[in-house]
């Protein structure tokens, strides 16, 4: 197995985008779960709509990453982080801000479709009721469900449960519910693991039309996929990035060994 001694690495930047360019800046950010250290001084631009993939083999920290993003693990009692991610300029980290407002504003979708118990109209208005919507909730819904491109297929049973709907539709009624809120960054966490290629195939056609209003973080195992949905890929390994840039140029003239070895399939 290939082994990285995170006190000595140095990522390998192809083409990086400048920090005044990102909606996203993430600067010598490191997480420990209580003395495990899960990552290691990350450095990361993400920039506004645009699809970034995070790939590496299971455990070496893309998950984790992904939920600094919007403050997940503020939830778990043993996690300490260090370093500052930022969203438009201002520390998501600093006392000043409210974690329930980063998560209004960078939304998640997990690896399984994970719809509430409830009508496939009040998944949607769920989360904008919480923060106190005021407008036209009705249109609201129905803007949410065609950015998902479920409204057609859903717009007759909007008082049916949302979990009647196929594994695929659940995702995309996932999606809906993040975009309800009017959120800048949508987080997606291996979104199509759980699903069939015809479900995971309207989701990444998704994936590309939500990205003209979206900015779309996602982490995914497949790296034809990678290759397919995603603008710029980040490589990690260990908790450590090992490289990131331009998706064509990271698939095809990787700078760093080891990410030409991840991606020849040589180990993960």
């Amino acid at each position: 197995m290939i082994q990285v001694v995170p006190e000595n690495h140095q990522t390998t930047r192809t083409d990086p985008v400048a920090v005044e360019e990102a909606i996203i800046a993430v600067g010598d950010f490191s997480l420990w779960y209580g003395d495990f250290q899960a990552l290691y001084d990350i450095s990361v631009t993400f920039p506004k709509n645009q699809v970034t993939a995070l790939i590496g083999a299971s455990g070496c920290g893309k998950s984790t990453l992904l939920r600094c993003i919007n403050r997940m693990n503020d939830l778990i009692p043993s996690v300490r982080v260090d370093g500052s991610i930022s969203y438009e300029g201002v520390d998501l980290y600093s006392l000043a801000v409210d974690p329930v407002e980063v998560r209004r504003r960078v939304g998640m979708v997990f690896q399984k479709p994970n719809p509430f118990p409830k009508t496939i109209y009040e998944n949607v208005a769920f989360g904008p009721r919480l923060n106190g919507f005021r407008g036209n909730l009705d249109g609201l819904v129905e803007k949410s469900l065609r950015g998902a491109a479920l409204w057609d297929e859903v717009w007759d049973k909007l008082r049916q449960s949302g979990l009647g709907l196929s594994g695929g539709q659940q995702q995309r009624l996932c999606i809906a519910r993040a975009m309800a809120t009017e959120p800048d960054v949508i987080l997606m966490d291996e979104p199509t693991s759980a699903l069939d290629p015809i479900a995971t195939d309207r989701i990444e056609e998704l994936i590309h039309e939500i990205k003209k209003e979206y900015t779309v973080i996602i982490v995914t195992h497949n790296m034809q996929q990678a290759g397919r949905v995603s603008d710029r890929t980040a490589f990690m390994h260990l908790g450590v990035l090992i490289e990131e840039g331009p998706t064509d140029q990271i698939f095809t003239k990787p700078k760093h060994e080891m990410t030409e070895r991840y991606i020849s399939g040589h180990f993960g």
